[in-house]
């Protein structure tokens, strides 16, 4: 057991008395944790002094202004007034000092310098809440040292036999047919406290106890180790969660992995068995949590290459091999009608990319396929699981194509319109473009993409500098002319001028571009290079 003021005063063979009433000390003032035990006369031992520690003294300090003046600021001349006592306000001053440094308690020997602990010593201490104990003089100093030595020495050999008995309880877990839950549930039962694991993908893959975290706090633990995630280091969090409510907890969050390769993180409730002992069973779990999941990626690049020789057969037109493959390793292909996906594979994101659609192929009992191609990850998902894309573009901020809905012998096409509707979403940055979005604007708002830009702009310059130079509206006006089909009133209605108007813009526009805007051709080419410079 640890040590405590209490302990102390319970020993009938230190025979100490406690001076300061227990009913006017902090309420935790006698369970406080005693860490180590130091004798000083100084007027102020406190650089010498640490939290949880117990001074003795014999009281040199107060007797006959040994102290040599109150160093905050009381009896400048040291003295002690009349009757014997010491100063009251370098009492004051020295048990103020020795609370703002935390120690446990202070002890008084006596007949050794002064007979008796000074009343204005133990007045200070009662005001100021610190447990103050006489020592009688039949006591050596040494022996309340060699008492609390022995006591933290029995205490650290119960720690360390609990944490060697942990560690072997969990090593023989992580041997049991799902060892990693076994491992958690041991870690968990141990400590005392819920565990939980968050996989790469930022989902919480198993828990123990089972449902022992409840919302909103769980939101909050796993919302932190998607953050520490995507920061791709490795990294030890702290969160108090659960404060909105009214129930704080405190949390500690370990990554797991190897920094840009991180395989999840270990979360772990607050508990009073987090001490050093505790500290070197959690590492343990780590390290055993982090080889099985490491076990685990080898197995899933080794898959992924399967994975990635099926795809091939697939966009070839061979589903058969790939069907009969699939069906022993992750189940049965999608059913059509299917759609491909399509998305960038950073090399930052890969490993989590591909984990996450591991698991959405287990969720889905293989009913998902995916693979590399080159430099991304392609996706055959049935027509309902279209969300997924929306999935991977938000997780990843990468840009994602989805093809129209085909059935098997439409796939090699299903795979041309994704890569099409990629290159479109690339122009955006990031978010997921469907081929049938491009499919409605027309094949010219398809032609006139980036590579058309430069040229759009050179035809557009006449009408467009003469805008600037004299502040007519001839672009918008042309450009609204086309919308209409031609139709000059209905531009008219539309810009809210004059149909005349309308026809002198138009006039002017065919002079300044040099074209006869009356013919199909010219006002198709004109209306791509609109689309190419929106």
């Amino acid at each position: 057991m640890q040590p405590t003021v209490q302990t102390l005063l319970q020993s009938r063979d230190l025979a100490l008395a406690l001076l300061t009433p227990a009913v006017e000390l902090p309420a935790d003032a006698l369970a406080a944790t005693v860490t180590w035990v130091h004798s000083s006369d100084l007027a102020d031992p406190t650089p010498f002094l640490d939290a949880g520690h117990v001074l003795l003294t014999t009281g040199t300090q107060f007797d006959g202004g040994a102290h040599g003046g109150d160093p905050d600021g009381g009896d400048p001349d040291g003295g002690e007034p009349d009757g014997g006592e010491p100063d009251a306000a370098f009492a004051d001053a020295y048990v103020r000092r020795l609370r703002e440094t935390g120690i446990a308690a202070l002890g008084f020997g006596t007949e050794v310098i002064r007979a008796g602990t000074p009343e204005p010593l133990i007045r200070a201490c009662a005001e100021q809440g610190l447990p103050l104990f006489e020592v009688p003089y039949r006591t050596p100093f040494i022996a309340i040292a060699r008492l609390v030595a022995d006591l933290l020495a029995e205490e650290a050999h119960a720690r360390q036999s609990w944490a060697l008995s942990a560690q072997r309880a969990i090593s023989l877990a992580a041997l049991r047919p799902d060892g990693l839950t076994a491992t958690l549930s041991e870690l968990s039962r141990r400590i005392g406290a819920w565990v939980g694991l968050i996989d790469a993908s930022g989902t919480l893959d198993r828990e123990a106890p089972d449902g022992g975290l409840d919302q909103p706090a769980l939101g909050e633990v796993v919302g932190e180790a998607r953050s520490m995630l995507r920061r791709g280091q490795r990294a030890s969090r702290t969160l108090v969660a659960g404060e909105s409510v009214g129930s704080p907890q405190r949390f500690t969050l370990q990554t797991l992995g190897s920094g840009g390769a991180l395989r999840g993180v270990l979360a772990l409730g607050d508990s009073a068995e987090l001490d050093q002992a505790g500290r070197e069973v959690v590492t343990s779990v780590i390290a055993l949590a982090g080889l099985a999941l490491e076990q685990h990626r080898d197995l899933d690049r080794a898959r992924g290459h399967l994975r990635t020789g099926l795809l091939s057969s697939i966009l070839a037109g061979d589903v058969s091999l790939a069907e009969r493959v699939a069906a022993e390793m992750w189940g049965p292909l999608p059913e059509p009608p299917l759609r491909i996906a399509v998305t960038d594979a950073p090399a930052q994101y890969v490993d989590r990319l591909t984990e996450v659609l591991e698991l959405r192929v287990e969720e889905r009992g293989g009913r998902l396929f995916y693979g590399r191609d080159d430099d991304t990850v392609v996706v055959v998902l049935e027509d309902a699981d279209v969300a997924i894309a929306d999935e991977l573009a938000a997780e990843f901020e990468v840009p994602v194509g989805v093809s129209d809905a085909v059935e098997v012998d439409g796939i090699a096409l299903a795979h041309e319109q994704a890569r099409r509707a990629l290159e479109r979403a690339r122009e955006a940055g990031a978010g997921v473009v469907a081929f049938d979005e491009i499919s409605r604007q027309g094949v010219l708002a398809f032609l006139a993409r980036t590579d058309a830009r430069a040229v759009a702009l050179a035809t557009l310059a006449p009408i467009a500098d003469h805008d600037a130079a004299q502040g007519t509206a001839l672009l918008m006006t042309t450009r609204t002319w086309l919308e209409h089909g031609g139709q000059y009133d209905a531009t008219a209605k539309a810009l809210g001028v004059h149909r005349h108007t309308v026809r002198s813009r138009i006039a002017l526009a065919e002079r300044l571009l040099g074209r006869d805007l009356s013919g199909f051709h010219a006002r198709a080419d004109l209306w791509a290079a609109l689309l190419a410079v929106d």
